[in-house]
């Protein structure tokens, strides 16, 4: 396991204890979640770009039943 350190001003680590201690995890887990949550959208934004670029490209759209149909959901 690896351990970081972070430096912050004691009003932001009363705020993050005081958010941990309101959702019953530790700082440690509560910072782990926030960043790889903030990871996780900067991956859905990019992807939501590439597929903006590629409708660009070429503008097909399909309807909900046909999106079913084709994946088996119905």
């Amino acid at each position: 396991m690896v351990a970081a350190s972070i430096e912050m001003s004691e009003e932001e680590a009363r705020i993050f204890e005081d958010y941990a201690k309101h959702h019953n995890v530790s700082v440690s887990d509560a910072m782990k979640s926030a960043l790889s949550e903030k990871i996780e959208d900067e991956y859905d934004a990019a992807d939501l770009l590439e597929a903006v670029a590629h409708f660009e490209k070429e503008p097909k759209t399909h309807s909900l039943k046909k999106c079913e149909k084709k994946m088996c959901y119905r």
